[in-house]
Formats: structure tokens, C-alpha cells, sequence
């Protein structure tokens, strides 16, 4: 069972990410987990676990051991942008924690998003949870990009994409324990776009809003 797409015309993203630049950086007034109602890895990617400065206290988004996910990401040499790119694999791991552990109020997709990216991670987790699924293999995250979204110090963004390749990754029964097998196919790649935005007073960037291409062809090979 693979995650679903959410589809989003580039003119409404746009729209969404320039009205979201007059809110970055106020942190406290975006949709928190509570609003919801209803609802292989180079020397130079981000780490297998949460990452960033040690004195912030970061939640937990370890994973089981039979699944695993794979950030082929460059660092970027601007230091907002690989901040924002290290969150939003950040924000992976925590919707993938959350659907392995079942929660759909999982505290982990909460301190890494807000608006519809947090909306969009409960949607996901309540699927898997209404569905008795859970994931198992390995699924691999590549081709990052990021480019600075606003101007000024109080309005700036990140928007990071890349591509997902879940050929290897498969729904499991949470009950039973058995793993469904798909074959590689063009539903298995997804392009990623999420709108990063700074929080004041701290290092953590937060995903806003998110777009999910399925079947993503700029993906394969």
C-alpha cells in the first residue's frame, strides 16, 4: 500500500506559498496535530535518525527494522537550505513513524509540520491505520532541490522537492504480519514538493504545505 498523492496546480502553490510567507516564522499560530479533526544514503544526507542541534528536543522518529528509508541528498552549501532539506526528511521520518506506530495524533509529524502538511500526514497515517497497514522495506528519497521562497529575513522560505522511489517498500498486515509484494511500476515514483518556513526562536523548520506528484515520470531511471 503506497502513500497517497496529493495533487496541487502550480498557480494554487504558489498562491498558498505566498500567502504563507506573511505567517514564517510565527510558529505558535499554525495548525497544530490538535486542529486536525478526523484525522542507500551518501556520506552527505541527513542522518538515519532526527538530526540537528543538540540543544533542541527533538521527538522520536526511529523506525522498526524492517523498514528502512534511504536519503540520497546532497548538503546544500547555504545553511537555510540544508536546515529546511534536513527537516523535511525530518518530517518523512515522522510520518513514517507515525504510520508504524499506528497514531494518528502522533506528536512527531506535529513538531515537524503545520497547516496542510500537517493535515496531509494525518490523512496518511489515518489510511494505514483504517486499513490495518502498516510498511516494511526500504524506500529511497533522491534528487533534492532547494530554492529560497520570499525575501527578507522575516519572510523567507525554502522550497525543497525530490523524488521517491517506493518499488521496495510494502504494505504489510499489522495483524497477521503478512507483506504484500508489488512490482516495480510508475506508481511507484512520487515527486515531493514541500514549503518550508523558519520558526522564530528556534533552529527547527517546518513544512507548511505539500504537494505529492504520483507517477512521477522525471523520477525513473
Amino acid at each position: 500500500m503506497a502513500r497517497s498523492a496529493l495533487t496541487m496546480t502550480a498557480a494554487t502553490f504558489a498562491a498558498t506559498a505566498a500567502l504563507l510567507l506573511t505567517a514564517c516564522g510565527g510558529g505558535d499560530e499554525d495548525a497544530s496535530p490538535d486542529d486536525i479533526k478526523g484525522a542507500g544514503t551518501s556520506s552527505s544526507s541527513p542522518s538515519a535518525s532526527a538530526s540537528g542541534p543538540a540543544d533542541v528536543d527533538r521527538p522520536d522518529v526511529s523506525l522498526p527494522s524492517d523498514l528502512k528509508l534511504a536519503f540520497d541528498f546532497e548538503r546544500p552549501s547555504d545553511a537555510d537550505a540544508a536546515a529546511a532539506l534536513e527537516d523535511a526528511a525530518n518530517y518523512v521520518r515522522a510520518l513514517n513513524h507515525g504510520i508504524t506506530e499506528q497514531d494518528v495524533k502522533d506528536p512527531a509529524y506535529g513538531f515537524y509540520s503545520a497547516a496542510g502538511a500537517a493535515r496531509y500526514a494525518a490523512s496518511q497515517i489515518q489510511e494505514y491505520v483504517d486499513g490495518g497497514w502498516t510498511l516494511t522495506g526500504e524506500d529511497r528519497y533522491y534528487q533534492a532541490t532547494t530554492s529560497p521562497v520570499g525575501e527578507g529575513e522575516k519572510s523567507k522560505s525554502v522550497l525543497v522537492t525530490f523524488c521517491e522511489d517506493q518499488s521496495k517498500a510494502y504494505g504489510k498486515e499489522v495483524k497477521t504480519g503478512k507483506v504484500h509484494r508489488t512490482a516495480e511500476s510508475p506508481a511507484s515514483y512520487q515527486k515531493f514538493s514541500l514549503l518550508m518556513a523558519p520558526q522564530q526562536h528556534s533552529p527547527v523548520w517546518r513544512a507548511q504545505q505539500i504537494t505529492v506528484e504520483g507517477k512521477a515520470e522525471e523520477c525513473r531511471g
